[in-house]
């Protein structure tokens, strides 16, 4: 009999770990660190096309900042969109432009997308002092939460906790906002799930718990729940299959 893996057993944990274990959650590997995979409730990916909330804080990301960065990062083949806008890239990965040289790329629902390891290696890399202004690297791994609230009925729910219009009517896919949810100052960006509507939540890792609470609160209105990773691959999965 396999025994259950952890938060513990591995070097990094999620912030909100307490949170989703006393949630019932099935935890899997990945970055090193225990991530939310399941929460055992009936047809998770259909309760994450109504209104589910996950937890990726736990996959990788990078960020970059600074004087020339955004033109370092182009260099290195990636696509660089406008300011307060993301863009998907080659291998799945996402880059969120939130300055004029401040980005963060993170990887894939999946985390099979290997940009931002790439990415640090190559900065590790270059020579010092470098050639050309390049800006420096950013601690995003540690310094923000991530979250994904996803469903036809996200909008609504952020309705309750963000003054910005965020209907999809208003608020276009690839859209950047740098504003407050739940009285936090926090990023949302409109990044959907094949046909999902899903908004990517980036706010301060200290207060990922108290973020976690209001936002499930804003969603028990629609019958919003907690979903694992596993939930937004079937749906990522079953958009794809029906293409």
């Amino acid at each position: 009999m396999n025994t259950p893996l952890t938060p513990q057993s591995l070097a990094r944990r999620s912030f909100l770990y307490r949170k989703l274990a006393g949630l019932g959650a099935r935890f899997a590997a990945g970055n090193e660190a225990a991530i939310a995979a399941s929460f055992g409730g009936a047809d998770e990916a259909a309760a994450a096309r109504n209104l589910g909330l996950a937890d990726l804080s736990p996959r990788r990301r990078v960020g970059f900042k600074g004087p020339g960065a955004a033109d370092w990062l182009a260099s290195q083949g990636v696509t660089v969109p406008e300011i307060n806008r993301c863009a998907a890239q080659a291998d799945g990965a996402m880059l969120f432009r939130l300055g004029a040289n401040d980005l963060m790329i993170t990887t894939d629902i999946g985390a099979t997308a290997a940009l931002p390891d790439r990415l640090a290696a190559a900065w590790a890399a270059l020579e010092n002092p470098p050639q050309s202004p390049r800006g420096f690297p950013m601690p995003r791994q540690e310094g923000f939460c991530w979250l994904v609230l996803t469903g036809q009925h996200a909008a609504a729910a952020m309705a309750k906790i963000c003054g910005v219009d965020l209907r999809p009517h208003r608020f276009a896919a690839g859209e950047i906002a740098q504003t407050s949810v739940a009285r936090l100052s926090a990023v949302v960006a409109r990044a959907d799930i094949s046909d999902t509507l899903a908004y990517q939540l980036f706010a301060d890792s200290a207060s990922a718990e108290y973020w976690w609470d209001c936002i499930l609160d804003a969603m028990q209105e629609f019958g919003g729940r907690p979903v694992g990773t596993e939930a937004l691959a079937a749906v990522q999965g079953a958009a794809s299959g029906r293409a």
